[in-house]
């Protein structure tokens, strides 16, 4: 029988016996029927006439260097939806003081370790809108995620706040009760940060993968520190075994990312978000105290996932031009987020960096 997952308009009229749940700060543990009967929380002063059921507990502070808990889910089932706001959406250079993290079945290492803001494509701490399928942002800074993530036996999500503030934190996760088949993978999401980026080096987006699965994304944000074009490089997906050369070469950084020609119309780049692939944000300098241009892109293998069958390296070229129509290698701020689904266990992450190299400066 159909167990409610793999949603599109196709699947909407099938019935299932898939349960459908919520986490927010209306409802911690997503129990049927225990929705909105908080008495005390971040609005109970604005519900103090209306009482209970009202708006009482529409969110929660996270302190500093806390690590809160989102959701703690026994399996089987799937996240179907994930919605985040509140400060950790508005501290522009701080936006990556704010981690989230998500652990599969119990284990240890976490599947899922990013910066909030680089996880929804906007790696600048700036709000930018984000028209895609899977990934949603919308004024004034709602993040959407809708990656479909199977679990079987526990969903652990977390949420660090490394910034010596606290926060107002709101936040909704939307999941099913259901079978998980035997052929669905684990959904992961890594994020990595160079600035800046060695003479003559690749930039990785993503190495030592172990497992069988598919690359379904990149995000990046990109910092540009030379003038003139700086998106000639190519980004290559090394296949089960590959060393010196890779299965996947592409042309050019837009051309990866769904554009051509420098996306220059009329001596202007013009930024788009589609579906599956956009370059939504262009940071300009301001003449005082903006000095650098800096680039959102994403790119989404959801018609087209790389497959693998036992490990996965991903990396992309940084080059603009030199004298003599020479490629001139830069030394670029580059940040990325790779998404993939891959059978567990998971590789340890590379350490996550100091909150100040992370800083956006």
């Amino acid at each position: 029988m159909f167990n409610g997952l793999g949603m599109n308009l196709g699947t909407l009229a099938r019935l299932s016996n898939a349960r459908t749940r919520s986490i927010s700060a209306e409802n911690f543990t997503g129990e049927k029927g225990k929705g909105g009967m908080a008495t005390e929380g971040q609005g109970a002063a604005a519900a103090r006439d209306l009482g209970q059921g009202w708006k009482v507990s529409p969110s929660v502070p996270v302190e500093p260097g806390q690590t809160y808990v989102v959701a703690d889910i026994a399996g089987p089932g799937a996240i179907q939806h994930m919605w985040l706001s509140g400060d950790l959406a508005r501290k522009g250079p701080l936006a990556r003081n704010y981690i989230v993290r998500i652990y599969w079945d119990g284990q240890e290492q976490p599947s899922v370790e990013c910066p909030v803001a680089d996880f929804f494509a906007c790696g600048w701490g700036q709000y930018a809108q984000v028209n895609s399928l899977p990934v949603a942002v919308n004024p004034n800074r709602g993040y959407n995620c809708f990656w479909e993530m199977p679990f079987r036996k526990r969903c652990l999500i977390t949420l660090e706040n490394r910034h010596t503030d606290p926060i107002r934190f709101y936040y909704q996760v939307d999941y099913t009760l259901t079978d998980v088949g035997a052929d669905l993978a684990y959904f992961h999401a890594q994020f990595r940060r160079t600035n800046p980026l060695p003479y003559m080096q690749p930039y990785t987006i993503l190495e030592g993968v172990r497992g069988k699965g598919q690359y379904v994304g990149t995000a990046m944000s990109w910092g540009v520190n030379n003038n003139g074009w700086w998106g000639e490089g190519e980004i290559k997906f090394y296949i089960d075994g590959d060393r010196d050369f890779p299965t996947i070469c592409g042309t050019g950084t837009e051309d990866y990312f769904g554009g051509a020609y420098n996306w220059d119309v009329d001596g202007q780049y013009v930024p788009y978000s589609t579906p599956f692939m956009g370059m939504h944000q262009v940071i300009r300098p301001d003449g005082l105290y903006k000095a650098q241009q800096r680039f959102s892109m994403y790119r989404w293998h959801i018609m087209d996932p790389i497959r693998f069958e036992e490990d996965l390296s991903v990396t992309i070229q940084a080059l603009g031009w030199r004298d003599g129509r020479r490629y001139l290698p830069l030394q670029d701020d580059i940040a990325s987020v790779a998404y993939w689904y891959q059978t567990l266990p998971t590789a340890a992450f590379p350490t996550l960096p100091s909150k100040d190299y992370l800083e956006i400066i």
